[in-house]
């Protein structure tokens, strides 16, 4: 079947007759109920169980309660006009031991779910495994077994007897890769295994599964059957907003390596039969073939109607010999792995929507016999709660920006059927527990009250009219702001002048409006009132070491920065003072009146800039402390407290040889907590050993092996960024010192990876975007000639496995 593109007329862009819109979810996100019932234990209740395996020590085992609430969410359902609602069934709720006795009040409950969902007019999509396996079964050796593929076939067997009646379209396994890779593989999901050769044997078993499966479910008279995939382009960073940029042989062999490991190591079992060949030469040389059996490709290559894809970033890697590779893609020896620029997600990933576009074309040329579902996508902001309402601008943004790719590639050939935002709700987001929000209705948690975002109601109206409106929607107006305070055209116009006729609480109610809808002022008629330009200098500066030019939290501050400043009607002028020259450039500006105020990201000690700037009168707020000059308010985090908290979280573990990774002193940051290390090592009578880092892992990894050398004892590490940190659990690796057996190691930063390092590291969180909207609320303060003072923000230790 191939869809039928319809021409955009008038001011929408419809999508074709027929097409699918709705939302999903998996059961272990939001069902809760985790003892209720008779449901089994599943690998997810035992890993977050499991100190350190999950951030904060959150489990799933109430989430959404959606178990309990099932009708309340179908209504919210039915009220946002989906069309097709994507579950999971929870195997242990069915199977409590995997096999065998079944469980009849969980069958009972996905009974009433499949019955008000078709009540309500809504199309159930049931997807059989979305990673929560019974214990029983990995206590059994679990993916890396063959057995628990029959188990899966027999399971599979008994839902499609319960609801086959009613569900016609099926979906078998959810993400073969990520829950081999990061289950079996790296070990920063459950069921927590950390090994290359067993993530290669559960992938093939879980493929072996889909294929029992959909054997089955095409001979019961299924309608509809897929597997769901995360997938995603592999592009060289060259290639990634320009597909026609030259790409070396090397880079080439790199992006096709990659590609065989991420995408059609399982497109092509499924959809054409066979293994890619280097998928084949890698496997072999980790795990062997002994798990691959005659006839195995036949049973998983079944006849499917629909592939579902899940799409959130793209995939950036070049060739670079010697570059030791990404744990996560076993074989990748020699390829650098650079990640996207540009604005990101809460989770980190990089926002690219062109590259769905470019994912789905390939996916209906390549494999043009199978027609294409968008079964996840969705992104997490840092949402908030005001007015009864969440403004989640950015999401909106998100979600219109990926259909409109989706669109493109309709208009290009691309048989999409249809589009599955993810996620109806807030829920339990895995390692990260209850932290990021991907839903487009919000849930309070300690009060299960579900509230549809703004991005809900969009998404509403975009599903009425089958599309999308044919222009970007228009910034509000002045008379919008003024409605959403509740206050006139002028008082508004007085508040974003500055004057100060208003009082504190209006002006706070006002600004309030002003941040939720991201209105930005005509500067140039605000301009004749306050003689102000409304532009301010966000000024980033390197250190003469280059150090901080790579530092992971760098974009998460300026983006945070940029936020502020913008909901505060500020135009953003980006400066970088990499040179003498760039230096006095960025103060003549500012001197002459070309920019109202200066928010400087960190500088390095020899910097002359904060006090040129503090000197000639300029308004400035520093995001973190300046050493030049004491005259410059700052926010900064409590780098020595946060040094010193992982020290007693270390010596509460009875370590007691803790040696530390320093970065570059001529940051100011470096100092504190290297000060907050040797001031804690000194209260509990203990011998400080240092190495030099340079915020690279392979500095850290350096570092790592001179404090082995200097004491052959050592039992634990202190590492003064994540960067290093990940270099130093590398070379404690190679080393054969097992951590935290026989080394524990704590980092600094929390950036992404560090949830997903072998083991998950533990960190010193500093909350960066807090710390650049703070220092931006300064300035503000400052421009509108209120007293302020430098802050110092906590600093918090997130306890993961390493320690």
């Amino acid at each position: 079947m191939t869809t039928t593109t319809v021409v955009a007329k008038g001011r929408t862009l419809r999508f074709p007759e027929g097409f699918v819109w709705g939302a999903a979810t998996a059961a272990y996100q939001i069902e809760g109920a985790a003892r209720q019932d008779g449901r089994g234990v599943s690998i997810w209740d035992t890993f977050s169980r499991t100190p350190g395996r999950v951030a904060d020590g959150h489990t799933g085992d109430v989430a959404c309660d959606h178990y309990n609430r099932h009708r309340d969410d179908v209504r919210l359902m039915r009220d946002l006009g989906l069309r097709a609602y994507r579950f999971s069934v929870a195997w242990p709720r069915v199977l409590p031991e995997g096999a065998g006795r079944v469980n009849e009040a969980g069958l009972a409950f996905y009974d009433r779910l499949v019955d008000d969902l078709l009540e309500a007019g809504i199309a159930p999509y049931a997807t059989l495994y979305h990673w929560d396996l019974p214990q029983a079964l990995e206590d059994a050796g679990g993916w890396t077994s063959r057995e628990t593929a029959y188990r899966f076939a027999e399971y599979a067997e008994v839902v499609r007897d319960r609801l086959g009646d009613r569900v016609k379209t099926w979906l078998t396994v959810n993400e073969p890769w990520v829950a081999a890779v990061l289950g079996y593989g790296i070990g920063v999901h459950a069921p927590g295994r950390a090994s290359a050769a067993d993530a290669f044997r559960a992938t093939h078993h879980m493929l072996l599964a889909h294929g029992l499966a959909a054997r089955l479910l095409r001979e019961a008279g299924a309608a509809e059957i897929a597997i769901t995939l995360n997938l995603a382009p592999v592009l060289t960073p060259e290639g990634l907003h320009d597909p026609q940029a030259p790409v070396s042989a090397e880079d080439a062999e790199a992006v096709n390596r990659i590609d065989c490991l991420l995408n059609r190591q399982f497109l092509d079992p499924a959809l054409r039969g066979e293994y890619p060949r280097e998928v084949l030469e890698i496997v072999e040389r980790i795990a062997g073939l002994g798990h691959v059996r005659d006839g195995d490709l036949k049973l998983i290559h079944q006849p499917v109607d629909l592939l579902g894809i899940n799409y959130y970033t793209p995939c950036v890697v070049r060739a670079r010999p010697g570059a030791p590779g990404s744990d996560s893609y076993p074989g990748s020896d020699g390829i650098e792995f650079s990640g996207a620029t540009g604005p990101t997600t809460a989770t980190g990933w990089p926002i690219v929507p062109t590259a769905l576009t470019r994912l789905l074309t390939r996916l209906s040329r390549d494999y043009p016999e199978v027609g294409l579902l968008v079964t996840e996508n969705g992104a997490a902001f840092e949402d908030v709660v005001a007015g009864g309402r969440v403004a989640d601008a950015d999401r909106i943004a998100f979600i219109e920006g990926h259909l409109r790719a989706a669109y493109a590639a309709i208009e290009e050939g691309a048989d999409l059927r249809g589009y599955l935002v993810w996620s109806l709700l807030d829920n339990f987001e895995w390692a990260e527990g209850y932290h990021k929000r991907f839903g487009i209705v919000h849930v309070d948690f300690a009060t299960q009250r579900r509230l549809p975002k703004d991005s809900a109601l969009w998404y509403r109206d975009v599903i009425a009219r089958n599309g999308l409106v044919k222009d970007r929607a228009r910034r509000p107006t002045l008379e919008v702001v003024a409605a959403r305070a509740g206050v006139s055209r002028s008082t508004v116009s007085r508040v974003i002048n500055g004057e100060g006729t208003v009082s504190a609480e209006f002006r706070e109610i006002v600004m309030s409006a002003v941040r939720e809808l991201g209105y930005v002022p005509n500067s140039a008629a605000r301009s004749l009132v306050t003689r102000r330009t409304d532009r301010v200098a966000l000024v980033v500066s390197d250190s003469p070491s280059g150090a901080r030019a790579d530092d992971p939290w760098f974009s998460t501050v300026v983006r945070a920065a940029g936020r502020e400043l913008e909901a505060a009607g500020k135009q953003v002028v980006l400066r970088l003072a990499g040179s003498a020259e760039s230096r006095r450039g960025i103060e003549r500006d500012a001197a002459a009146g070309h920019v109202d105020g200066v928010v400087l990201v960190p500088m390095f000690d020899a910097d002359p800039l904060p006090a040129a700037l503090a000197g000639a009168g300029v308004p400035v707020a520093s995001i973190g402390r300046p050493a030049a000059t004491a005259s410059t308010p700052y926010v900064d985090i409590d780098h020595a407290g946060g040094a010193a908290a992982a020290v007693a979280h270390l010596l509460e573990r009875r370590r007691s040889r803790i040696g530390a990774i320093r970065g570059p002193l001529d940051m100011p940051s470096a100092r504190d907590r290297l000060t907050g290390y040797l001031d804690a090592l000194r209260a509990a009578g203990l011998r400080p050993n240092v190495a030099l880092g340079a915020l690279t892992p392979a500095s850290g990894a350096v570092a790592a092996r001179e404090l082995l050398d200097d004491d052959p004892h050592l039992d634990a590490i202190f590492v003064a960024d994540d960067l290093m940190a990940m270099g130093a659990l590398a070379a404690l690796h190679e080393a054969g010192r097992r951590v935290p057996g026989d080394v524990a190691v704590v980092g600094f930063g929390d950036i992404e990876a560090a949830a997903y390092t072998v083991p998950a590291l533990t960190t010193v969180r500093g909350r960066m975007a807090d710390l650049a909207a703070t220092a931006v609320r300064l300035l503000l303060a400052h421009l509108d000639g209120e007293p302020v003072s430098s802050r110092i923000l906590p600093a918090d230790l997130v306890v993961r496995a390493s320690s």
